[in-house]
């Protein structure tokens, strides 16, 4: 314990509080600043001018990052049909449909995405209850309820990344890993970043963009200049 606090301390100690960093300089202090063993997440948080209490001003989405997320996605789809051949063409990891809800039921959840098509969200209800608070459900806002399983298959195998307001106005996304290169981690947050900024609800007033903050797992805050997140497009 003393030496990862020594370490930490190390990393704290290499960020200015007080500092808005400039994009790339500040996605390159965030992989330097990271001192875990593991290959850490790198994420970003962007406090906005909203209030999620009103539907209207709710931000929520999903983007396929254009470098991948570095993370293994299990996909499960629930579908019935010749969709079940497509979808097990496309990758998924297991694909089924009454045998999948029975499945879930009894306690078993060893799966990051679930994606269902329309004719079985009826028979899906029956475990709303154990995926919905785990934010697992399917979605057709997030391209998770669809009868085009193949192509939904794919974009979660290559890196789809929910997103969602939280009650205090932040949006947390990971972006990708330490280990990224800075070219492949620069092209992720800007693609992220550029889905935030072109969601600003009509209702919203005021600033929009508060602040962006990028971290590593185990890492310090690193603020971001947000006039240069604004200025992505």
């Amino acid at each position: 314990m003393k030496k990862i606090n020594t370490k930490r301390k190390e990393a704290y100690a290499k960020v200015d509080a007080n500092k808005m960093y400039p994009i790339n300089e500040g996605l390159a202090l965030a992989k330097a600043t990271g001192f875990a063993k593991f290959d850490e997440t790198v994420e970003v948080a962007f406090r906005l001018g909203v209030d999620p209490r009103h539907a209207d001003q709710m931000i929520r989405g999903a983007i396929v990052m254009p470098a991948g997320t570095g993370k293994k996605v299990n996909v499960v789809v629930i579908t019935s049909g010749e969709n079940i051949g497509k979808a097990e063409a496309a990758g998924a990891d297991l694909v089924g449909g009454d045998d999948i809800i029975a499945k879930i039921q009894g306690g078993w959840m060893d799966f990051d995405r679930v994606i269902a098509t329309p004719d079985m969200m009826g028979k899906i209800g029956r475990v709303a209850r154990i995926l919905g608070p785990r934010g697992l459900m399917p979605n057709p806002k997030l391209g998770t309820v669809t009868t085009d399983v193949d192509k939904a298959v794919k974009e979660q195998k290559a890196g789809k990344v929910e997103y969602r307001t939280e009650k205090t106005g932040i949006v947390h996304v990971p972006f990708g890993k330490k280990s990224f290169d800075d070219a492949a981690l620069l092209e992720n947050f800007n693609s992220i970043a550029a889905a935030i900024v072109r969601a600003k609800p009509a209702s919203s007033k005021g600033i929009y963009i508060k602040s962006v903050t990028v971290s590593t797992s185990m890492g310090p805050g690193i603020k971001l200049d947000v006039t240069d997140v604004l200025a992505i497009s």
